[in-house]
C-alpha cells in the first residue's frame, strides 16, 4: 500500500466512531483530509445523517462544504462528540506531536472541547518517544517573536522560524509558528508542556498530552485501532 492508501484506510476506519446526530470535529492536514472526504459520502449516501461539524482549519473548512457537510461552531455547540484529526508523531502512550499543518491552535481548542479525540495515522508516525521523528510546532504572537525564540531555545530546543517561500507562515489566527527540535526527543513532555506555557508570547504548542482517546494506525495489511 502506498502511503496515501495508508492515509485513507486509518481516516475510514476511525469514520466507525461517527453516529448519526453526532456533533463532530473535522481535523486538518493530508490524512484528516481523507475524513473530510469519507464524511462527505457517508452523508450523501445516507448511512450518515444529521451531522454537523466544527472545522479547525479554513482549509478544512472549505473542503467540507465542498463535500456538502453542514459546518457550525463551538459558540454554538461548546461539547463536540467526536473529533477525528491527524498526527505528526504518536508516542506509546498516546500522546501526540501535532501542528505541521499550522493549525494546532484551533486543533488543541476542538480537541479539548471533544469526548472523544480519535488521532488518525500510518505507521510511520509511531515513536518511542515524542521529538525523535518531529519537532514541536510553537504559536507564538508576532510583537517580540524574536524575544520569545530565545526564551524557547532555553528549554533545549533548536529553533526555527517556519516560513513559506521566504515569508514567515502566519497561521489563520494571525501568528507565527515556532518549530522546536529536541536532540534525542523529549524525555519529560508534561515538564516540556508546563515550561512552553510559562513563556509570554507563546499562544500555543504542538503537544497535545492526554487528549487522544484513540489512535488508528494504518500498516500493510491491517488497520489497529490503540485505545487509552
Amino acid at each position: 500500500m502506498s502511503a496515501e492508501e495508508l492515509k485513507q484506510a486509518a481516516a475510514y476506519r476511525a469514520l466507525e466512531f461517527i453516529s448519526s446526530g453526532m456533533v463532530v470535529g473535522l481535523g486538518s492536514g493530508s490524512t484528516a483530509r481523507y475524513a473530510v472526504l469519507g464524511l462527505g459520502k457517508r452523508l450523501r449516501e445516507g448511512t450518515l445523517r444529521d451531522i454537523v461539524a466544527v472545522p479547525t482549519s479554513e482549509e478544512t473548512a472549505e473542503l467540507a462544504r465542498r463535500e456538502g457537510i453542514p459546518l457550525t461552531t463551538l459558540e454554538e455547540h461548546p461539547r463536540i462528540a467526536v473529533t477525528i484529526d491527524g498526527a505528526d508523531e504518536v508516542d506509546p502512550f498516546l500522546n501526540v506531536i501535532k501542528g505541521g499543518g499550522g493549525c494546532l491552535l484551533r486543533e488543541k481548542i476542538v480537541a479539548y472541547a471533544t469526548e472523544r479525540e480519535i488521532i488518525v495515522v500510518d505507521e510511520s508516525k509511531m515513536s518511542e518517544r515524542l521529538g525523535l521523528k518531529s519537532s514541536v510546532p510553537v504559536e507564538v504572537v508576532r510583537f517580540g517573536w524574536r524575544s520569545t525564540e530565545a526564551a524557547l531555545a532555553r528549554t533545549g530546543a533548536r529553533t526555527v522560524l517556519r516560513c513559506v517561500g521566504g515569508i514567515p507562515y502566519v497561521t489563520d489566527e494571525g501568528h507565527y509558528i515556532i518549530d522546536c527540535t529536541y536532540e534525542g526527543g523529549i524525555a519529560a513532555p508534561a515538564e516540556l508542556a508546563v515550561a512552553l506555557n510559562m513563556i509570554p508570547g507563546v499562544v500555543e504548542h504542538g503537544l497535545f498530552l492526554g487528549l487522544a482517546k484513540a489512535v488508528v494506525v494504518a500498516s500493510p495489511g491491517k488497520v489497529e485501532i490503540l485505545e487509552r
